[in-house]
Formats: C-alpha cells, structure tokens, sequence
C-alpha cells in the first residue's frame, strides 16, 4: 500500500515544496533533503506522511507523523518542525485541510449535541494510522491522479478521509476540538481572527473580549490552545507570513514586512532575525525550495 502511495505522490509532486493539487483542499509536500529545527505554521489539517519522517516541537511536547502516525490541526498554530529525508529518500506527504462545515456535519451525525465530550480538546494531534484511513488515503491519491475522478470522486473521498479521523484512536479528541462550545472554542474563533486580520493592530484586551474572558483568563485558556502566549503567537503568524511572502511573491524583505503589519522595517528585521536565527534574505534563499507551492502536475 505505502510502495504504490509513494509512487503516486512522487508523480504528482516531483519537485522540492509544496505542489498543489486537482481538489483545491489537498496539496502535497515533498523534501529532498533533511531539515533541522526551523519555525512553520500550519492551517487546521491532517498531514499524512508517506515516506520520510517529521517531528513537530510546541511548547515541550514532541509530535511524530511519519508512516505510522498522522498529524490532525484542529486550530492553526505557529510551532517548529524538523525532517529527515534524502534524495534517494525524499519525504512524500499529503496534507487535507479541514472544511469546518463538512466537519461540524459529521460531528453532528457522531455526537448528540448534548452528548458530554469524550476527550478533552487538542489543538494538534499526532495518532497511529490505521489501515481504514490508509486505504482511504491510498484510493485519494489514485482519483488525484486522473481530472475526472478528481473532480467527481474527490470531494466525497476528502469527506471520508475526515470521518476516518473522527472515528480514529484520538478521535474524540479531535471531536472535542471541533465544538462550538466551551473556552476551547471561544480560543478558537479568536485563533481565526488572528490569521483574517494579522496585518491590522490586534490589542489583547479586544481578543480577550472577542472570546468573552477577562485579560488573565484568556491568557490562560490562550496557552492551554497553542502553547504561547497571543503576543508570541501574532508575531509567528505575522514573521511566518512575511517568510512566505518573500518566497512565494518575490516582496523584498521591506514590502513583506509592511504587508504583515510592521511599519518598522529595522524591527522586523530584528525580530526576523531573533526568530529564524537568520536575516530575511537569508533564510528566504535559503527555505525557497522547501516552502514553493507550486501548481498541479
């Protein structure tokens, strides 16, 4: 099952980065080479990993996907990653993000609305693979390959592949993360405004008036989500856009940190700098293939 996965995806990703696909949710993620700790974000997603090795660092937790393990983001969070992968080896992955409609449906369909969580929220997640979200994942990449069933098979196998998790071993979790009730929740509505407005001044005390907590409150149910404060978590999102800004527009170090909401182009780069151990040039040299997104095959 995996030997014909990464055949599938090395045909529809046969370069270094991020390619899109046929379904604008899926895209795919390739790395020829291994990469050390370096700072990403990502949007609410499963990332499944077929060939290669990947561990996610937030806070003092370790996260595993490799081809045992799957990653779920319930929430989008700043954190760090590291890869192990070679050229005669490349890491192969798929990542799906998650429809919040589709999900809420599902969850609807599982859970009585009054029925108590089964687990306690988890913004990120890391959970064996199991042969039924395997092969569901096998049969996408296979309609991924063809337009048309891309285009009539897709959506239906996406929606599949998002039942597969919520029924996985960590699946109440994942449930519990999707609720629309609870601080959990309230953290999380914020967590989106953030991403929808990161170029605009966002003061803590209307965030925490947004989730409906008092300042102290909302820190603390703030860090229990995403493991940081919502200060260090609005300079990841702004500094880690800035980085794809320059990789995938081409902006200059100045234009990306205007457009991300620095009107302070020597404190960006400090900050840049403090950041990603690198100046903005630097490291967007030196990222630009591993974080390209490129159009489908």
């Amino acid at each position: 099952m995996f030997d014909e996965m990464v055949s599938l995806i090395g045909g529809l990703a046969p370069n270094e980065g991020y390619t899109r696909s046929l379904l604008e949710d899926v895209r795919f993620m390739r790395s020829n080479r291994p990469l050390g700790r370096t700072p990403v974000i990502y949007e609410p997603s499963i990332v499944i990993v077929c060939q290669g090795h990947k561990r996610g660092y937030l806070a003092d937790k370790v996260y595993f996907y490799d081809k045992q393990h799957y990653l779920v983001l319930s929430v989008p969070l700043p954190f760090s990653t590291e890869t192990e992968a070679s050229p005669q080896e490349p890491l192969l992955a798929v990542t799906v993000s998650l429809d919040r409609t589709v999900l809420s449906e599902l969850v609807m369909l599982l859970d009585s609305p009054d029925s108590p969580p089964h687990a306690a929220p988890e913004g990120i997640i890391s959970t064996p693979l199991d042969a039924s979200l395997a092969d569901t994942t096998l049969r996408l990449l296979r309609a991924l390959s063809s337009p048309q069933e891309a285009k009539i098979l897709g959506p239906q196998l996406v929606r599949e592949l998002y039942y597969r998790a919520l029924v996985g071993e960590r699946g109440g979790a994942i449930r519990a993360a999707l609720a629309n009730h609870g601080h959990f929740a309230n953290i999380s509505r914020v967590l989106q405004r953030i991403h929808l407005d990161f170029p605009q001044p966002l003061p803590i005390g209307a965030l925490a008036s947004d989730a409906g907590l008092s300042v102290p409150a909302f820190h603390k149910h703030f860090r229990v989500a995403t493991g940081t404060s919502p200060l260090q978590y609005i300079k990841s999102v702004r500094l880690n856009q800035a980085r794809l800004l320059m990789i995938r527009d081409n902006l200059t170090a100045a234009s990306a940190a205007f457009r991300v909401g620095y009107e302070s182009p020597s404190q960006f780069n400090r900050e840049f700098r403090r950041f990603f151990g690198r100046s903005p040039g630097e490291e967007a040299r030196e990222m630009k293939a591993a974080f390209s997104l490129l159009p489908p095959v």
